[in-house]
């Protein structure tokens, strides 16, 4: 992470956020002073060196802000005088856009444990078991024997029993309780009981019409700043609730010949790199999922082989008015 800044008619501060970093390459790509340099993307995501993926000289950047638009991940700030120019009318925005639809949300949590980033925050309330239930439990402390058979069976844990010394003698004080918050008045423990000192009235069928219907609500909401628009968080979602907009249309494609070709298990750089999960190794070959590729590139600039052909041909950058920024953000437009 880096923080620089440099006064002048305003004051500007490039900010870089390594944690939305995906190592992509595009900052670099249409840096018109080259200021910026990839680093060794493969041993970082792997772990094998601690430091940050892009590295800036201070020294030659113009504070231009190229980088910052053009980086769909937000890995990339230029405010000025404290304003982000993402945020101006008069510089290029991102159109990328992952929602949840509060209204058709079901609160399943299936997003949440998918998401490859983290990027979604979840919170369920379900209702209190205790109001969906209804019944009697009796135990008859006469007849128990303290066998610990309805205990060691309760499917809820509400049974507890104690078998403890007594301080004036050597009788065991036996104690059962019946923690009526966690029972469900299954019967288990009447058809367990040895003695038949148990004795379950399930109510719940009888009395369905005055139990509350079953209602679960929560949260379920997509950090724009964590999220790379992979759509794993769609392609799981049973109630279609989230709606996705990636950055890059396109292709990408592996291209082998006689030299060069896919090393597979013994190299899995891309798996390695990719911030969408979207590539596994089947049959010793890297595969690309393009149903949740982002077409970022980050395999493209990892693979030793070079083997990697990316074709993007439609970018969700907009409002481009000048000419020369034009010109050169196209250039992530291979094969348009």
């Amino acid at each position: 992470m880096f923080n620089i800044g440099r006064d002048g008619e305003n004051h500007r501060k490039l900010s870089y956020m390594d944690k939305n970093c995906v190592g992509c390459g595009i900052c670099v790509g249409v840096c018109p002073t080259e200021s910026l340099k990839l680093g060794p993307i493969v041993p970082i995501a792997r772990g094998l060196i601690d430091m940050d993926l892009i590295n800036i000289n201070e020294d030659s950047c113009v504070f231009c802000g190229l980088c910052s638009v053009a980086c769909p991940f937000d890995a990339l700030s230029l405010t000025v005088d404290g304003i982000d120019i993402k945020k101006m009318d008069s510089y290029p925005n991102w159109e990328v856009e992952s929602k949840i639809h509060r209204q058709d949300c079901i609160y399943c949590g299936r997003c949440y444990q998918i998401c490859p980033h983290d990027a979604i925050i979840f919170k369920r309330d379900l209702p209190n078991p205790v109001d969906l239930v209804r019944g009697e439990i009796d135990i008859d402390n006469g007849q128990c024997i303290f066998c610990s058979f309805c205990a060691d069976m309760c499917p809820a844990g509400a049974i507890t029993i104690k078998n403890a010394p007594t301080s004036s003698n050597d009788l065991i004080n036996n104690s059962i309780d019946v923690d009526l918050d966690k029972c469900i008045f299954c019967g288990i423990c009447k058809r367990i009981c040895p003695e038949g000192a148990v004795n379950v009235i399930c109510s719940t069928c009888m009395h369905s019409d005055e139990i509350e219907d079953v209602e679960i609500s929560g949260e379920a909401l997509i950090l724009e700043s964590s999220c790379v628009n992979c759509s794993w968080c769609l392609e799981v979602c049973p109630a279609d609730a989230i709606e996705v907009t990636k950055p890059f249309e396109g292709s990408l494609e592996l291209v082998e010949s006689d030299e060069k070709i896919c090393k597979g298990d013994s190299c899995h750089a891309c798996l390695d790199v990719c911030p969408c999960n979207a590539v596994e190794i089947i049959d010793g070959k890297s595969v690309t999922n393009l149903d949740f590729c982002n077409l970022c590139g980050a395999c493209v600039a990892a693979c030793p082989q070079d083997i990697r052909v990316l074709s993007r041909t439609e970018m969700k950058l907009r409002n481009v008015s000048s000419d020369s920024w034009k010109e050169i953000l196209d250039g992530l437009l291979v094969g348009k």
